[in-house]
């Protein structure tokens, strides 16, 4: 690390270039970068620390800074060929977070599905008991001095989580997922089996995915959920509309019973996971238990909030999946009213490879909407469309459009979950400015 550069990041406001920011800056570094001008849910955080955000333009680029480019651009973005062109260092993303973390007690989450949440939740348990930095993939980070713990979300897209060698790792899931890269489940689980093998203490894994199962590993491999051959087990879970409790017990040994204020079976899962963790660094238990109860979530994660007589649900999912499970928890904490799933296709090719597996997931609402797919920088365009998703849905299917979000004021009491991780969130300020305008007419 220099104090003399100015640390410059291509694409400052992606999730997890955000959050590298922001841990940057509470170190003591300076800190810029540029982006789109388009407002996004992560520079929330930069403008609060006062990190110049400039519109990308090679002018922006000059002697003096070190560049973190992020994995969204190419090397013919304009202001990473300068860099390169001017002979200043430049580091992708995943380069410099793997420098980053040595030296401590480093926890890599990794994960199809689940990693943010999880990053979340252990971030903000250890937090409270001992310094700890953290990466989470919500565009929020941050730099604690003289840190004892540094966790991380692991991405594996591309297999950018392969140049991080973390003391731990939580493996949440091994599941199809990107097919712009990976081939098939198998070339996905290679990946996985390779960051297992880069892992120095010990993997905390989901017991009941069958191909973590299959990981090989010199470190210790402790399977966490609710199955007799798991090492760490939740018992005795009680799911209410106030949350989670459950019995935590390594093999025969009882850890305590614990609550969260979370909904959906993964929540339990990966409390479970972060408990896990905390037990083989020493971490009092009991002090684990008050954290748990005092999380808040993260970002985009099951966000909730009230507009008139309806309950808005934003959730990133964009797999099969996610959906499941965000549709689950809306089913906890909201058991007697109508849930109307409204989804966000979010890239071609992923919804050519898993049409079918959309369709049902989102068949576990009572109605569904769909708006048009999410085209990212990677797909502009494809062979698919989200009418040809819609024929495959039972519960509905109707298309919305950004101009005519009509159709969801025919619901009342209700709870409407926005899935997607595009920018699915204009569809949703839509929707809550036609409600709010209603409501005024109505008083």
């Amino acid at each position: 690390m220099d104090n003399t550069t100015t640390y410059y990041f291509v694409g400052i406001k992606g999730s997890g270039m955000s959050s590298l920011a922001l841990i940057l800056h509470d170190k003591g570094f300076k800190v810029a970068g540029s982006d789109i001008t388009q407002y996004t849910f992560t520079q929330r955080g930069l403008e609060q620390a006062k990190i110049p955000v400039y519109p990308f333009g090679e002018e922006n680029i000059h002697d003096g800074l070190t560049v973190i480019a992020g994995n969204s651009f190419t090397d013919d973005h304009p202001e990473i060929k300068k860099a390169r062109d001017l002979g200043l260092p430049v580091y992708r993303y995943h380069e410099f977070l793997g420098k980053l973390i040595e030296g401590y007690t480093s926890i890599g989450v990794a994960g199809a599905h689940g990693k943010t949440s999880t990053t979340g939740l252990l971030s903000h348990v250890l937090s409270g008991i001992a310094p700890t930095s953290y990466l989470i993939g919500d565009g929020t980070g941050k730099g604690t001095p003289n840190a004892r713990f540094f966790v991380y979300e692991a991405d594996e897209y591309r297999r950018h989580f392969l140049a991080t060698k973390p003391d731990y790792a939580i493996m949440t899931n091994i599941d199809f997922d990107h097919p712009d890269y990976y081939k098939d489940i198998n070339d996905v689980f290679s990946a996985f089996q390779t960051f297992a093998n880069q892992v120095s203490k010990g993997i905390f894994a989901w017991g009941d995915d069958e191909n973590l199962r299959r990981l090989k590993s010199d470190v210790p491999i402790y399977y966490y959920g609710t199955g007799d051959q798991d090492d760490f087990q939740a018992r005795n879970i009680k799911r209410t509309t106030k949350g989670s409790q459950f019995d935590v017990y390594y093999h025969d040994e009882f850890l305590g019973n614990y609550h969260v204020p979370l909904f959906g079976e993964h929540n339990v899962l990966n409390s479970l996971a972060v408990i896990a963790v905390a037990y083989f660094e020493d971490v009092d238990l009991n002090a684990i238990k008050d954290e748990l109860l005092s999380f808040k979530g993260v970002k985009r994660r099951f966000a909730e909030r009230k507009v008139a007589d309806m309950t808005i649900i934003d959730d990133y999912a964009h797999h099969p999946s996610e959906i499941r499970a965000t549709l689950d928890a809306a089913r906890q904490k909201y058991p007697d009213k109508k849930v109307i799933a409204v989804f966000q296709p979010h890239t071609f090719t992923r919804v050519i490879a898993l049409m079918d597996d959309f369709a049902k997931a989102l068949n576990n609402a009572d109605v569904v909407y769909l708006t048009d797919i999410f085209s990212s920088a990677r797909e502009s365009n494809g062979k698919v469309s989200s009418a040809d998703l819609a024929k495959k849905i039972n519960k509905g299917g109707e298309i919305l459009k950004l101009d005519n979000m009509s159709p969801l004021l025919d619901y009342h009491d209700a709870v409407v979950v926005f899935m997607g991780a595009g920018d699915v969130q204009k569809y949703e300020r839509a929707y809550e400015e036609l409600l709010s305008h209603l409501s005024l007419k109505d008083n």
